[in-house]
């Protein structure tokens, strides 16, 4: 089994690394990526097949994150709405305490996906996540909740 473990510690990091490294930051969580033996390495697609978070103290669940700016505008292009949508992302975790590395989970939806669309997506990905990658699902779909809205990203973070 391939997996990662990281422990936050107050005032201390401590980290247990078996094959994959992580991030470490002080969280008082120990986030473990489980990404095993018999199944395809995740990390170059920007995902773990699973978090595990234990000690958590605070779940966040953020709501479905699209291209819009802060004047609800969309972009016409996949890549510019991805792009907002990691940006807004961003914004809430801000708000609501949390960091990207403290996220566990993000569900994508992307509207008419093809698969040369994944390279802009993964690029956003290991941007705001690093070597941190939470588990994901993808979700093709017919459309979204706006017209002219092409992709949207959810996420579940676990503070302390």
């Amino acid at each position: 089994m391939q997996f990662s473990s990281f422990k936050f510690i107050y005032g201390a990091i401590a980290i247990m690394s078996l094959i994959t490294p992580a991030t470490a930051t002080d969280l008082g969580v120990e986030l473990t990526i489980i990404n095993p033996a018999g199944l395809y390495d995740p990390a170059p697609n920007g995902y773990s097949h699973a978090v595990v978070a234990r000690n958590a103290g605070r779940t966040v669940y953020i709501a479905g994150q699209g291209g819009e700016d802060h004047t609800g505008a969309l972009s016409p292009e996949f890549a510019g709405q991805v792009k907002q949508a990691y940006t807004n992302l961003q914004t809430v975790l801000n708000a609501a305490g949390a960091r990207p590395d403290q996220v566990t989970r993000i569900t994508t939806f992307v509207v008419n996906y093809d698969q040369s669309m994944l390279d802009v997506m993964t690029k956003q990905v290991m941007t705001m996540f690093g070597k941190a990658l939470p588990a994901q699902t993808l979700v093709p779909v017919p459309r979204l909740a706006l017209d002219g809205m092409l992709f949207e990203v959810d996420a579940i973070a676990v503070t302390n």
